[in-house]
């Protein structure tokens, strides 16, 4: 089950905006904590098993568990039960483009420093 995002990034009208707003919190707050966020990142590359997100991340299954549950409530991931595991992917391809950027953005390196707030 994949679904699209539907943005607008600017939207004339400030009740919208705000709307918008109170609906993409609860997804923003999901990725503001560093596990979850790093577990979307591993996603942003393909779909994994847990077993898989556990070996990449250096976290233990529970707790690679404890971040997905959160990124799935919030329709930010999607779940495929494979044989005896779950397969977890991202929502839609369209997520996996801005977090690889977020993640630029956020890193030191001299690209990231060029992309982002320049004078």
């Amino acid at each position: 089950m994949r679904q699209d995002l539907d943005v607008r990034l600017l939207d004339p009208d400030p009740s919208t905006a705000a709307d918008r707003a109170r609906l993409l919190a609860p997804q923003l707050k999901a990725l503001s904590d560093a596990n979850r966020l790093h577990l979307v990142l591993l996603l942003a590359e393909g779909s994994r098993s847990v077993r898989e997100l556990t070996e990449l991340s250096g976290m233990s299954q529970t707790l690679v568990s404890h971040h997905l549950t959160p990124l799935r409530e919030q329709g930010l991931v999607t779940v495929t039960p494979r044989g005896r595991s779950n397969v977890y992917a991202l929502c839609c391809e369209a997520l996996a483009g801005p977090v690889k950027l977020l993640a630029t953005l956020a890193s030191l390196t001299p690209e990231g420093a060029d992309a982002c707030c320049s004078d």
